[in-house]
Parts: structure tokens; C-alpha cells; sequence
């Protein structure tokens, strides 16, 4: 699931946390790199998990709906199909997930207003409507009602921005506003896999894309903050012009990471190393300052490919 992309991301911010706080150690650094991956995972399986919540909520209205109806003696079948939706209860029934829950506590108790509101959002949809309305219901339109909820009325919506930034808080996680869309891109891909002869034990996503990305991480985190000095030097003698302290903080560190990477990464093509950073400057700097780092990695790759060439003769 967490792929070098998101390594490189990381990373960047753990440097840039470690560099602000002077208590905090290599240690501590590694520490806080892991946990945010771990943090990232459990944001996968509390999204997963939405599916529960959110078949509980409607299975809850729909209760309330019969019981008016019998208060009031109407003639009146309730409609079952959205709270018996197969592929809710296959996630409901998935092991991996109920264990992963349980072991994190990952609770939506604190976010019960953005699953009202989705609620709400889904059956005002054309697409609940179809749904809900369609004389037959293969389990292909129950796994496609969710690929809507998920692609569609979660990504943005601001009561799920809220929600998750106050469990963030109530369960001590960190990023999981900022990787919310991302980690729903992922919901998705694990609902696609899914066929109606899964079983509760059907795997889920793992925590990363391959094994060696954590060595990866842990190590680029390690070589950085080891050439650090070297690195500042390295910048400061390509500005040209600028001054070191005209530099922002965000963009050292990510020019910083980059030149770890090239240098200590001879594997890793020049120019994917180049793009991720340009991308992640991108993402993280101001306005056109992926340009300035573009620049700045350009000249510095022009004599970094000299040495190099001479380490490896």
C-alpha cells in the first residue's frame, strides 16, 4: 500500500520535525518515521471499516422508519437492500479487518457527523436511488454502490475532514487528513478485488507496496540526517546568488532528502530520484519554489554525475 512516494513524503516530514525540535534524537526520528507509516495503515482499515458504520447508521434509520410505520399503521415493506449489501457484510465478516480494529481501537464514535452526512448525500444520489430501486441486484451493483460512496461522496467532504481531524487527536495518529484521498484511492482498489466467493479470510493490503521499502525508508532517513552538513555545504555552494537564509526551511529539507537519495542510492535512476522531489516540491513549498529546487538539484547533479563516474573507476 505505502509506496516510495509516500516514503519520500515521509521522510521529508520527519526531517523537518527533527531539525525544528532540538530534544529529539536519531532514535526518536526513526520512531516517529515508523509509526507514521503504522499511522497511515490504520487510516486504511478505520476507511474500510466506514462500510460497518455506515450499513449500522442506515440499518438504524431503517429501523426507525418501521417503527413510525407501525405507530402509525401504514402499509408499508421496508426496503433492505442497501443494510444486506454482500459486499458490507463481507467487509463486516473480514478478519484481518475486525482483528486490525479491535487491536487499535479504531472507532468512528467521534465521527458519527460525517457518516450521518454522507448518509444523508448518498440517499438524496441518483446512484442510491438506481440502487435501491432496480428490479434485480447482482452483487457486481452492490460492490459498485460502494465504489461510488468511496470515489464520490467521501474525497472533500468536510464533516469526514473534521471527523478524522478530531481522531487524529482522540487516537494519537498523525497525517490522516492529508492522506485521506490517497488512502481512499486504496479502499477502492481493495473493494475491486473482491468476489462474491470471498471469504473472511481474504487478504487485505498489505502495510507496504514490497518488502524492502521499510529498509528503504528507515535508510534514506538515516543517510540524511548523517550527510546533513554535507549536503548544507553542497546547497549553499550552488545558490548563486541567494542567500542561505532566504532559503525556506521546507525546501532545504527537501533538497536535502533528494541529494541523500542520489548520492547514497546509486540504484535509483537519476531522474526518478529528480521527479519525486520536483513532484514533492511541488505539493509542500510555495508557489513555484519546485522551480528554484529544480534548478538547484540540476546544478548540483552536473558535478555529483563527475564524482560519481570517478567512484565508480
Amino acid at each position: 500500500m505505502i509506496n516510495r512516494s509516500m516514503v519520500r513524503t515521509r521522510v521529508v516530514q520527519t526531517l523537518f520535525a527533527y531539525y525544528k525540535d532540538n530534544d529529539k534524537t536519531v532514535v526518536s526520528a526513526r520512531k516517529e518515521l515508523l509509526k507514521s507509516f503504522a499511522d497511515t495503515y490504520d487510516l486504511y482499515f478505520l476507511l474500510l471499516d466506514f462500510a460497518n458504520e455506515l450499513t449500522a447508521y442506515a440499518q438504524k434509520q431503517l429501523e426507525e422508519q418501521i417503527a413510525r410505520a407501525r405507530a402509525t399503521h401504514a402499509d408499508w415493506t421496508p426496503n433492505r437492500r442497501f443494510v444486506q449489501n454482500r459486499l458490507a457484510q463481507q467487509l463486516f465478516d473480514n478478519r484481518a479487518l475486525r482483528a486490525r480494529v479491535a487491536e487499535q481501537r479504531l472507532s468512528w464514535d467521534s465521527g458519527m457527523p460525517a457518516v450521518s452526512d454522507i448518509y444523508r448525500r448518498l440517499t438524496e444520489s441518483e446512484q442510491y436511488r438506481n440502487y435501491m430501486e432496480a428490479d434485480t441486484c447482482s452483487y457486481e451493483d452492490d460492490k459498485r454502490i460502494w465504489r461510488y460512496i468511496y470515489q464520490n461522496l467521501l474525497p472533500g467532504n468536510e464533516a469526514l475532514t473534521e471527523a478524522l481531524d478530531e481522531m487524529e487527536l482522540v487516537l494519537d495518529k498523525a497525517n490522516w487528513v492529508t492522506d485521506a484521498d490517497i488512502v481512499l484511492s486504496y479502499v477502492v482498489k481493495t473493494i475491486k478485488r473482491f468476489t462474491i466467493e470471498s471469504t473472511p479470510e481474504t487478504p487485505l493490503l498489505e502495510m507496504f507496496d514490497h518488502e524492502d521499502e521499510v529498509v528503504f525508508a528507515t535508510t534514506l532517513l538515516e543517510k540524511a540526517l548523517e550527510g546533513h552538513a554535507q549536503y548544507e555545504q553542497l546547497i549553499d555552494s550552488h545558490l548563486k546568488g541567494w542567500e542561505a537564509d532566504r532559503i525556506a526551511y521546507m525546501d532545504r529539507i527537501i533538497l536535502e532528502v533528494a541529494l541523500a537519495e542520489i548520492i547514497e542510492f546509486p540504484d535509483i535512476a537519476i531522474t526518478v530520484s529528480l521527479n519525486e522531489y520536483i513532484e514533492l516540491a511541488k505539493e509542500y513549498s510555495g508557489d513555484k519554489n519546485y522551480m528554484f529546487i529544480n534548478g538547484i538539484l540540476t546544478e548540483i547533479m552536473r558535478d555529483l554525475k563527475i564524482f560519481k563516474a570517478e567512484t565508480i573507476k
